[in-house]
């Protein structure tokens, strides 16, 4: 788009609709139709009753118009008007505005006689113009809207006819609750439904839910239970059940209810088995689902919450001002009034003055002045500045080009750039004071890379991986940039994606959907296996060098060892066990899908055994039975007891069919170890036995290896849905353990020498922030056993694990000291700034196992409290737990964060780090990107008690005052909240740290106002171990109580909460989807980037804006004084001596355009010193450019300068015969030339824009006045402005009069700037005079600037220093971390605190365990 109307008018859609979306990527792409751009609200809204479900068929027909009155169809409408109440509501929801309120009460004032100060049509111009633009705006934008909603409500789809007896082509606006739709692969689902069917063999479905969250990763829905075993498509006239479910909401997590079938058997309902409205059918033929949620009742509609208002802090300082400005303009309007009257009473017998009625009356002259209030009001109405607020809507649009057009916020590998998708608050964006940042992926990159493992006591450090990453910190390979484009970039990834699915459905959806026929094309083959790369896959993350130490033991691992033939061989080693289960652990512990090689999207499952030529299927289930028997009657590995089973598994393990069967119930199973023989046949017997079956059945040794060896050759790719789950898959495959597939029903690992082993998955306990953990509940393959495996944060797991072993008093004491060794190995993992993960199991037998099913499945198959019933349920099993070892994942920092966050601190921002992770890492990761510095005081709040975290708080804070001798105000907390003490320059910055447990303390009411004070004294602040929602409340805290400016930054879906609650809320385009952009105000690629767009446009949009609107109010101000200055001169009459258009267009037209001009291209200091001297974004902080002492100067100013433009053409005209307009026409023309040369004083960089439009805007009035003169021969009888301004310029005095009225009125202004500048500039004067200088003297003024800085800082510091009481001395040290003592060491003391955290007397010695800056 090259013109710059169609610039605006294209870029004004997408801010508004923050329909953020690359045309090339698809045609559809479901977040477009709303116009947040799919916003997620926080809090689920939910109804109060459940809702029914009935099939859409003919047998239901009676009960199915019962419930369908209350269910709503499938149209979908984001538009706000029709073209019937366009014009109503548009001016409805217009006159919301108290300014636009306010001039339409002028304009009806005007239509009443008695006070008619112009012509009817000119007091309603200045309105009518101000709502058309806003109008067609509005117009335009739902007019995209409606344009798109046509596009959706007409798509087809599939749904099933109850006349027809078969699947039909519909529109989606014609999908109704209960129909049953038929979708094929790479078709949109078009409401939300329950899976009732797939062509997969697994009952799974795979969806990609990019256009509802921006998540690129595929999910797996799953079909209800009892359907997925169905071999053919479910008939839709053979349906005879109902579904009950919640109340649509808006909560995209979770979904309640159950199906109940004929006979009353009831089967529950989970997120799992509904696909949402907006999502994509992925690698599957053909599903079938029934609908529960239609059009605006789907989850996706739902969150569509529409477009977050927020209102700058600038804007509500200027709306304060425009109240100032009303009341000057009441007491201006009186004094008219009071003047009028008393002129009339002092002329009350003059006629000629006091001029009767038609009928004879005189009006009194309080009567007259009262009418003469209310035509002054509108005589003076100019002086509320009605095109402000337009004005500043198109400033704040330029300003959102220029940050967007900044190449420095471009990044190559994502191919993105800034994106501002809220359009009225970027001047916020420059008085910003606290920042919160979230850790994971904000300050680090995400990449999760295995690092380190402990397993049964024995740390692993991996040298070689680490070797092998600095390689990676040295110099990024090709492999790995080519690699990281797709995978960042979801444009990317939509332009190379090539879908595949194993029966291409040429459906209606295909060109809506995004996929590319390729189907047997060799070259789209290729394209698929060189672009498309799964995400969190770059090599750094997959290339995982095993620990030699670790590999040595894994060798040793054969089954003869865990298979001795000979008796007198013992068990095999406890430590080898953990091994395996460990690694077990990691592999199938997640919910990754395994996708081929040169196919990403395509699921893997275990191949078939077509082609391989079987005698008879019973005796492949007669050798299945037999090798189940021997296996499940060995002792259990778990149980560390002798294993009688041998290399048979292995191999049975290999064939596909096998892994593909159901085991047993558990009470088949019982059944079955009952009748058979325990005692197991000797190792040698077996193996001969199983060889001579394998071979019976047309399948030897060789050939099982082969097809073994072909499946390990290829590289499988795994898609996961957080880089953590993927770093630990990766890290089990170095070591062998690969995970080869997955199904809903079982897992099969190929682990090393055992061979493939599969597991049947009994249940999934997915992660959750409240249990902190996942857990997966499998059947043990080689043990036959229930076995639990658990992953999760250490804090969590090590309070679960068993305190006693039923093994005896030995096998407890090995497990205390592996858990202690383990917890050392993880205080050694996150001092290094590592992400921590505990690995444990528990074996139950299956009458547990069935005891605890039985309570689960009452909790699954509930609607209400259903997320408690399932908490208490997961509690249930995840006790007694057995560690196996502990992770240690580097994320690494992102390129520049220790820079920015320098810089930021220095512009006096303060941080606050928000993680999830443990204290160690949080710190190491503070230290490690410049957050604390190793000269820095540290507090640390670690308490489990309220009232040992508000003794602590208090003995940390009179500590703090104490040695900083602080005033009384500086002391405490005033009543106001908002005035913290302010810490000395001269002291070492401190920082804070806080535990979640001890956070959830100071957020409590009593200690919200003890907690912020502690902070204030704080540089940075890290909480540890917050959950989402301490968060938002830690943001909310601080804005409210404080009322301070705040920022918030992340990248999750855990972020969201926390973002929309700043006042500025910034996500980052990472890897983990696109919910914290969805939900942002801005959005960025990587944290160096706010860096520029805070320091830099921040500070150019805050000082622009600020002086734009004073300027506005300035030139009104000054422009109406000259109307008020002439009532003296004419018995207050509400006379003009200016024509009545000149009057409105002098402000609608000839001075409209400069200040939005300034407004978006004013640049006080170049972006290059911005950035290299950070602190002079302490002049937004503190509102410098726009105080109340400032507006009020602005005011008087604009006062003297109209006495001068009135009074200097006034008394040069005295005495001649010159009439009204010919005196009015000097004092317009100077006003103009005052007004826009006042513009050119406060400009700070001056271009050929400027002066072009300076000089459109003189020449403009000139033109007008010229052309108005000449054609206007009656407009305004009995005067009139005919050739008024043709004399004028033939006349010397009128140059004359013009040149010293604007010399002798900006003098003041001009001498003041010219002083400032000189004598006493401030931060920003002196750096725009380093724009000035040569490079080479930059450079040198730049150095000089820096160390005058330190001098003072130094000078302080000594001064201070000088007045300390004797017996006190500073802190030395790399880190000033102190003990504390007297009532909060026995506070802490009573808790088993560590007392070495705090302590504020420097005299005493620095304690163990103090926290630092991790060296190496």
């Amino acid at each position: 788009m090259t013109g710059p109307l169609q610039w605006a008018r294209y870029h004004w859609q997408r801010m508004i609709c923050g329909a953020n979306r690359d045309d090339n990527d698809r045609s559809y792409n479901y977040s477009s139709l709303l116009p947040c751009g799919g916003k997620s609200s926080q809090t689920p809204k939910l109804a109060g009753k459940h809702r029914i479900v009935v099939p859409h068929l003919q047998s239901f027909k009676d009960e199915y118009e019962k419930f369908s009155g209350t269910y709503m169809n499938n149209r979908i409408r984001t538009t706000k008007y029709t073209l019937l109440n366009f014009v109503p509501r548009n001016l409805f929801e217009q006159f919301h505005r108290a300014a636009n309120l306010y001039f339409l009460f002028l304009v009806v004032l005007n239509w009443v006689p008695l006070v008619e100060a112009f012509q009817k049509e000119i007091t309603m111009l200045p309105l009518v113009v101000v709502l058309t633009i806003i109008a067609i705006k509005d117009g335009l934008e739902d007019y995209r809207k409606y344009k798109i909603d046509k596009l959706i409500n007409n798509l087809i789809t599939k749904v099933y006819s109850r006349k027809e007896k078969k699947y039909m082509d519909q529109c989606w606006k014609d999908v109704a609750v209960g129909d049953f739709i038929r979708l094929s692969c790479n078709e949109v689902i078009p409401a939300d439904m329950v899976l009732l069917f797939s062509t997969d063999p697994d009952g799974i479905c795979h969806i990609e839910t990019s256009g509802l969250d921006g998540e690129s990763n595929l999910k797996q829905r799953q079909v209800v239970r009892g359907y997925a075993e169905q071999d053919s498509e479910v008939d839709p006239e053979k349906f005879f059940s109902r579904i009950e479910c919640e109340s649509p909401n808006n909560d995209l997590n979770r979904f309640r209810g159950f199906l109940e079938h004929s006979n009353k058997e009831r089967v529950g309902l989970s997120k799992e088995n509904l696909l949402l409205r907006g999502c994509t059918i992925r690698n599957t033929e053909a599903v079938v689902g029934i609908v529960v949620y239609a059009g605006h009742e789907t989850k996706a509609m739902l969150n569509n919450s529409g477009p977050r208002y927020k209102r700058s802090k600038l804007e509500r300082r200027a709306n304060t001002d425009v109240l100032w400005c009303v009341l000057l303009l009441v007491i201006m309007c009186f004094t008219g009034a009071l003047g009028h009257g008393i002129w009339l009473s002092k002329y009350e017998n003059m006629l000629f003055f006091n001029i009767p009625e038609t009928d004879g009356h005189v009006i009194s002259p309080v009567l007259a002045g009262f009418y003469m209030f209310w035509t002054n009001i509108i005589l003076l109405q100019v002086l509320i500045p009605i095109s402000l607020y337009v004005s500043i809507e198109i400033v704040k649009l330029g300003q959102i080009y220029f940050i967007q057009s900044d190449l420095d916020f471009y990044n190559e590998k994502m191919d993105s750039t800034v994106q501002c998708r809220a359009l009225n608050i970027t001047e916020d964006l420059g008085q910003i004071q606290y920042l919160f940042s979230d850790k994971t992926g904000t300050l680090t990159e995400n990449k999760m890379v295995f690092r380190r493992c402990s397993v049964a006591g024995f740390d692993y450090c991996h040298e070689e991986n680490a070797k092998r990453l600095e390689t990676y910190k040295d110099a990024v390979c090709e492999d790995e940039t080519f690699a990281d484009t797709p995978s960042g970039s979801l444009s990317n990834m939509a332009k190379l994606r090539v879908h595949r699915c194993r029966t291409v459905h040429n459906g209606p959806l295909n060109h809506l959907a995004g996929n590319c026929l390729a189907a047997g094309s060799g070259e789209g083959t290729s394209e698929v296996s060189h672009s498309r790369q799964a995400a969190f896959s770059s090599p750094i993350e997959t290339d995982v060098v095993p620990d030699t130490r670790l590999l040595d033991k894994f060798s040793q691992i054969t089954p003869q060892l865990l298979t001795p033939s000979d008796e007198r061989v013992q068990d095999p080693p406890l430590e080898t066990l953990d091994i395996i289960d460990f690694f077990i652990a990691l592999a199938i512990c997640n919910t990754v899908v395994v996708s081929a090689p040169n196919q990403p999207r395509q699921k893997i499952r275990p191949s078939s055994l077509s082609g391989i030529h079987i005698k008879s299927l019973e005796e492949i289930r007669n050798l299945f039975q037999r090798l189940s028997a021997r296996r499940s009657s060995s002792p259990s590995l778990a149980s560390r007891k002798e294993p009688s089973f041998g290399v048979p598994n292995a191999f049975v393990s290999r064939l596909p069919l096998f892994s593909r069967m159901k085991l047993a119930s558990p009470v088949e199973e019982e059944d079955t170890q009952m009748n058979e023989n325990p005692e197991g046949s000797s190792d040698s017997f077996c193996h001969e036995e199983i060889e001579k079956e394998l071979s019976d059945v047309g399948l030897t040794n060789g050939k099982v290896e082969s097809l073994h060896g072909q499946s390990l050759a290829s590289n499988l790719c795994y898609e996961a849905e957080s880089p953590d789950e993927a770093a630990l898959v990766y890290a089990a495959r170095a070591y062998q353990c690969t995970l080869q597939s997955r199904t809903p029903e079982q897992v099969v690992v190929d682990f090393a020498a055992l061979g493939p082993l599969t597991f049947q998955i009994l249940h999934i306990l997915p992660f959750d922030s409240v249990r902190k953990r996942m857990s997966v509940v499998v059947r043990h393959p080689l043990s036959n056993q229930v076995v639990v495996y658990t992953k999760g944060a250490d804090s969590v797991i090590m309070e679960l694990l068993s305190v006693d072993s039923p093994d005896g008093a030995s096998l407890e004491k090995q497990q205390m000291i592996i858990r202690e060794k383990t917890q050392r190995h993880l205080d050694d993992y996150a001092k290094q700034g590592l992400r921590t993960l505990c690995i444990a199991k528990k074996v139950m037998n299956d009458m547990e196992y069935a005891e605890w099913l039985k309570n689960h499945f009452l909790a699954e198959t509930s609607i209400d409290n259903r997320e408690e019933l399932l908490l208490e349920s997961a509690m249930r099993l995840e006790n007694k737990l057995t560690l196996l070892g502990a992770t240690g994942i580097e994320d690494r920092l992102q390129e520049g964060v220790p820079e920015s966050i320098e810089a930021l601190q220095k512009a006096g921002i303060k941080i606050w780090m928000l993680t999830g992770d443990k204290q160690e890492t949080a710190v190491n990761i503070a230290y490690a990107c410049k957050l604390l510095k190793p000269d820095d005081r540290l507090f640390i709040l670690n308490t489990q008690s309220k009232d040992a975290c508000e003794l602590l708080m208090s003995t940390m804070l009179n500590g703090l005052q104490k040695r900083n001798q602080a005033s009384p105000e500086q002391a405490s907390l005033t009543e106001d909240l908002c005035q913290l003490p302010t810490p000395q320059g001269s002291e070492l910055p401190a920082g804070l740290i806080i535990t979640g447990k001890t956070l959830e303390f100071a957020l409590q009411e009593s200690l919200q106002r003890q907690f912020l004070e502690l902070t204030a004294w704080c540089q940075a602040v890290v909480c540890c171990r917050a959950t989402p929602l301490q968060k938002s409340e830690v943001v909310k805290l601080v804005r409210n109580h404080l009322r301070v400016m705040t920022l918030a930054i992340g990248d999750g879906a855990n972020d969201v909460s926390m973002i929309q609650v700043a006042d500025i809320g910034i996500g980052i385009s990472g890897q983990e989807g696109m919910q914290a952009v969805m939900a942002s105000d801005f959005a960025i690629s990587q944290f160096r980037h706010l860096s520029k767009l805070l320091l830099v446009h921040g500070h150019w949009c805050y000082t622009r804006l600020s002086n734009m609107i004073l300027y506005f109010f300035y030139k009104n101000v000054a422009y109406v004084n000259l109307l008020f200055w002439y009532q003296f001169f004419c018995g207050f009459s509400g006379t003009s001596m200016t024509d009545y258009w000149v009057l409105i267009f002098f402000n609608l037209l000839f001075t409209s355009v400069p200040p939005i001009i300034y407004g978006v291209l004013e640049k006080d200091v170049s972006a290059e010193t911005l950035m290299l001297l950070p602190e002079l974004y302490k002049s937004g902080q503190k509102s410098e450019a726009y105080l109340p002492l400032t507006f009020w100067i602005t005011l008087l100013d604009a006062f003297y300068q109209s006495l001068i433009c009135f009074f200097v053409p006034y008394y040069t005209y005295q005495g001649s015969d010159i009439d009204i307009f010919t005196f009015g026409n000097p004092l317009n023309t100077a006003a103009l030339f005052i007004i826009l040369l006042h513009l050119v004083i406060e400009s700070k960089s001056l271009t050929w824009i400027h002066m072009l439009v300076i000089v459109g805007s003189i020449l403009s009035y000139f033109f007008f006045a010229l052309t108005f003169g000449a054609m206007c021969v009656t407009c305004n009888p009995p005067s009139n402005p005919y050739w008024i301004m043709q004399k004028h310029m033939l006349d010397p005095v009128f140059y004359l009069v013009c040149v010293l009225t604007t010399s002798i009125a900006l003098l003041p202004r001009f001498i003041y700037r010219v002083l400032q500048g000189s004598l006493f500039p401030t931060p920003i004067l002196r750096a725009k005079h380093l724009d000035r200088l040569t490079p080479e003297g930059r450079t040198e003024a730049l150095k000089k600037w820096n160390v005058a800085g330190k001098m003072s800082d130094v000078k302080s510091k000594f001064a201070d220093h000088s007045t300390t009481p004797s017996g006190g001395r500073p802190v030395s040290g790399p880190s000033s971390v102190f003990a504390m003592k007297s009532a909060a060491s026995r506070a802490a003391g009573q808790e088993n605190l560590p007392v070495c955290e705090t302590d504020l007397d420097p005299d005493m010695p620095k304690a163990s365990g103090m926290v630092g800056p991790t060296k190496g």
